[in-house]
């Protein structure tokens, strides 16, 4: 039997020696790795987390320090600009209701984050179809309205009769054009109905009341182009609703927007037993881009009296190759808040002869002939009135 002899030294070499040596060196590497990892991680907290991780309370941001009242300027101290045009926010992780402790406690000092002001460029856009739409209403006008109570039930309406969703962005800017003359009762329930109805809809929209002063016929049509027109000195509306002042709807799923065709918007009214009274019939409600509205040259201005403009109207849409859309019978249906037919605006005895040369004259009648006085523009909480000289039938 032989033995391994000694080595020089006197000790002998062991079976795996080698793999133990490379086992060591393995584990003295990854030690070392780990404790770097450790010290690079703690020299990336924040100081002024220290405090809270040992325990110990300190002043932070926001709170004053001892013997310094809260809001006074620490001396040497460089001061932050005040915020311009910011209402103060409440803390994240704090009671911000009326009698809450205003003192943070270091647990809340943890969380005392100032929330940022949302801006326009942080919104959403608004979905296709609103989530707050309730359907079908009830609509009655046997109650009093009052306008100033109207607007505080309704804070988010800005002066003038100006909308815009506050948790959203909308692709529709909507001026709301109502042709007026003499009309307040029935205004104010038109007001009381429709603008928690625009709100619902997500719309950036305005209303605008062109008042047509003097005891001339009533031009319907003409005061329309004035809305129009006036309506875009005060902001960029990309969408046009005219409508009647005595017509309410009475389903929230019926938009007061714009589509890809010329939109017809009260299909459905009481006083024709919420039937279409013809085909063609384009009154009441409707709606046209500013796009659609410029092809036509807007409305025709020389229909005075009651009748003719909204089948000139149509005439206009369909000799520039657009098609009407409609709602369904049932979204579309209106209630007409019921009246005699008012002193100036008897029939026009010369609509019929109008209507069948609307092709000869649309070029030459509308907004590139409009012309009219403007006497006043009144801003109320809940419309912008704009009163307006249209002259006398020619």
């Amino acid at each position: 039997m032989k033995f391994r002899e000694p080595l020089p030294s006197g000790s002998a070499i062991l079976p795996g020696a080698s793999l133990q040596r490379a086992y060591r060196l393995l584990v003295a590497i990854c030690t070392l790795h780990l404790g770097v990892i450790l010290v690079y991680y703690l020299a990336s907290l924040s100081l002024s987390h220290l405090p809270q991780l040992i325990g110990v309370s300190m002043p932070v941001l926001g709170t004053a320090a001892h013997g310094q009242a809260p809001g006074e300027p620490q001396p040497g101290v460089a001061q932050p600009p005040p915020p311009s045009d910011v209402s103060a926010q409440p803390f994240l992780g704090r009671d911000s209701s009326p009698g809450a402790d205003s003192d943070p406690s270091p647990m809340n000092n943890l969380i005392s984050v100032p929330v940022s002001p949302t801006t326009a460029l942080s919104l959403p856009a608004c979905p296709k179809e609103s989530p707050l739409l309730v359907g079908p209403m009830l609509i009655k006008f046997n109650i009093p309205v009052d306008l100033e109570f109207l607007a505080k039930q309704n804070p988010e309406i800005k002066m003038g009769g100006r909308y815009t969703p506050k948790d959203c962005i909308s692709p529709h800017k909507v001026a709301i054009i109502i042709p007026f003359c003499n009309r307040q009762e029935h205004l104010k329930y038109w007001l009381y109905y429709l603008h928690p109805i625009l709100q619902r809809q997500q719309l950036d929209y305005g209303i605008y009341v062109i008042n047509q002063a003097g005891d001339n016929m009533f031009n319907r049509a003409k005061l329309l182009n004035i809305g129009f027109q006036e309506a875009l000195k005060d902001y960029d509306y990309n969408c046009f609703v005219f409508s009647d002042v005595d017509l309410i709807p009475m389903d929230d799923h019926n938009a007061y927007r714009c589509f890809s065709q010329p939109r017809h918007i009260s299909v459905a009214m009481d006083k024709f037993g919420f039937n279409l009274p013809y085909v063609q019939y384009f009154g009441g409600v409707s709606a046209l881009s500013k796009r659609q509205f410029l092809i036509i040259n807007g409305f025709p201005n020389n229909y005075w009296g009651w009748g003719g403009e909204d089948d000139d109207i149509f005439n206009r849409l369909a000799l520039k190759g657009m098609s009407v859309s409609r709602p369904n019978a049932v979204v579309g249906r209106y209630h007409m808040i019921h009246h005699s037919r008012d002193e100036k605006n008897e029939p026009n005895p010369q609509r019929f002869a109008r209507i069948a040369h609307t092709k000869e004259t649309m070029y030459s009648d509308g907004l590139n002939s409009l012309t009219y006085q403007l006497l006043d523009i009144e801003k109320h909480q809940l419309y912008t009135k704009i009163t307006v000289d249209i002259g006398t039938p020619s």
